[in-house]
Order: C-alpha cells, then sequence, then structure tokens
C-alpha cells in the first residue's frame, strides 16, 4: 500500500483550470504566459517574470530583454501548489535586477500529466532547451533555482549540464541531501530504503556539480531539517570550475515555509552577494 500511494504523498500539485499573467499581481507587461513542449510531447505552462523595471508588450520585446544580459533565473518549485504560490520569491530575484522563468511540472497547474522523478526530470530539461534555444538565452547567463523538493531537480538538471555546458550557478533553498534521508526523517519506523520510488539522490549528484553555488536553509526546519542542507552542501566541490567558492547561509528564525515571511531580508542579501560573485 505505501508502494502504491508514495506518489501522492510526495506530490502535491494544486490544479487549476486556467492561471493567468494578472494572478501574480505585478505591472501590465512584467508577466507573460511561455509554453515548453517536453520530448514526450507535453505542453507545459509557465510564466515569465522581467526584472523589476522592465516591461514588454510583444514576444519580440520579450525576447530584446531576455538577450539584454540579464541573468535569468530557471525556477523549480517544492511538491504543493503551483505558480501562483510563488510571486514573493519571483519578485525577490525581479528586484535584484533577473528575470524568472517558472514552469510548473505535469500534473501541477493546468498542465497534464501525472509527476514522478523521471518525468520531472524530463520538464526540468524542456525548460533549460526552451531558455536556451528557444529564447536563445546563454547557459553562462542562467541561474538554476530549486526550492526544497525543486532542489532535488535543479541538482540533477545541474550534475547534466555541467558535463557539457554547465549554467551560470544554482541556488537551492531549504533542500534535502536525497528524498531517501527526508523521508527516513519523517517515517523511522518505514523501510523506506525499500520502498521509495522516486529517491531524488542528490547529495550522490551534487560533486559533479561545477557552477557555483549557494546553498540557503532555515536553522528551524522541521520538513527538511537543516542537517540534510549541509551534508548536501558538504558533498559539493569546494568551489566551481571557474573559482567560485561555495556558500551556506544559515537564516536563523526560518522554518520550512515561512522564509518570506521571516527571513525575506536574508535571503535577498544572500541571493544579491551570490550574484555579485559571479563572473
Amino acid at each position: 500500500m505505501i508502494g502504491f500511494l508514495q506518489r501522492f504523498l510526495i506530490y502535491l500539485p494544486t490544479r487549476a483550470a486556467s492561471i493567468q499573467p494578472e494572478d501574480a499581481s505585478f505591472p501590465a507587461g512584467r508577466v507573460h504566459t511561455v509554453s515548453v513542449r517536453t520530448d514526450d510531447n507535453l505542453e507545459l505552462n509557465g510564466w515569465l517574470v522581467l526584472a523589476e523595471g522592465q516591461s514588454a508588450t510583444t514576444l519580440e520585446e520579450c525576447d530584446r530583454e531576455l538577450c539584454s544580459g540579464r541573468r535569468l533565473v530557471l525556477f523549480f518549485c517544492g511538491n504543493g501548489g503551483n505558480r501562483r504560490y510563488r510571486v514573493p520569491e519571483y519578485d525577490v530575484l525581479a528586484v535584484l535586477g533577473a528575470n524568472v522563468l517558472i514552469v510548473d511540472y505535469r500534473g501541477y497547474g493546468e498542465n497534464p500529466g501525472s509527476p514522478s522523478e523521471e518525468k520531472l526530470a524530463a520538464d526540468a530539461r524542456a525548460v533549460w532547451k526552451y531558455a536556451t534555444e528557444e529564447r536563445n538565452v546563454p547557459p553562462a547567463k542562467i541561474i538554476l533555482f530549486g526550492e526544497s523538493l525543486g532542489g532535488g531537480v535543479a541538482v540533477r538538471l545541474a550534475e547534466e549540464l555541467c558535463r557539457d555546458t554547465p549554467p551560470g550557478g544554482m541556488i537551492l533553498r531549504s533542500t534535502f541531501s536525497s528524498l531517501v534521508d527526508a523521508g527516513k526523517h519523517h517515517y523511522p519506523w518505514l523501510p523506506v530504503d525499500w520502498v521509495l520510488l522516486d529517491r531524488f539522490l542528490s547529495v550522490e549528484r551534487i560533486p559533479s556539480v561545477t557552477c557555483p553555488l549557494l546553498l540557503v536553509h532555515g536553522s528551524r526546519d522541521r520538513i527538511v531539517p537543516i542537517e540534510m542542507g549541509r551534508r548536501l552542501f558538504d558533498a559539493a566541490p569546494a568551489q566551481s570550475a571557474n573559482g567560485v567558492a561555495k556558500t551556506f547561509v544559515e537564516l536563523e528564525q526560518a522554518d520550512h515555509n515561512d522564509v518570506m515571511y521571516v527571513a525575506q531580508v536574508e535571503l535577498r542579501r544572500a541571493v544579491a552577494e551570490f550574484l555579485q560573485s559571479l563572473p
């Protein structure tokens, strides 16, 4: 029974018949709907959020903005909700001068399909391909941002990309060393090692991630204890291939889901310093 039901416990999407740019509550011209086609022919919807002070009314204007030299953050969300639930996070990044691309996973929001580790990995590859090939953003200008479960998605994508065309950097917030470790923490009486299908083994993948790394974690996190974040951080290379030292920032007042309420200033400062450290 546990084996059959586990994906219903891991993935908690909020479905929606339609999600519009106006739902983000940004000024007109800041948020644009995008559609990404996966290799298995699913159409996934998302948003392109332009940096603060920027706006566009046409696809051509959006493309000019994307090619203006600003950084583009690919945002991979946690296991619950959909893209409407992360607007404060997009705002933090946009205020710092970055454009943000958030595409809901399959099965989330209005998107078709059902999520799994392998399917989310495919979705992430499709988003990267869309950003670099369809919108022509240079890989070095792209930052991966993974929140909670999205950290597992981001680390896997980064490992694959660092074999050939690494991204400009990766930011991980409140993520785990592996879903196996998180499962053991919450269900110590269950044989998690035996039954878990989607394992998200980030701690085994991150040693091969050669792009600059920032890891941010709340010290009061009860869903993904900070020890898991530290374990993941310790497994990463000391510095990137281009010489940027990895950074760990502890948010002393933050739990897992309240970061934007109790530690937004600290998060903003950490991200700003990280972006400034990049070549």
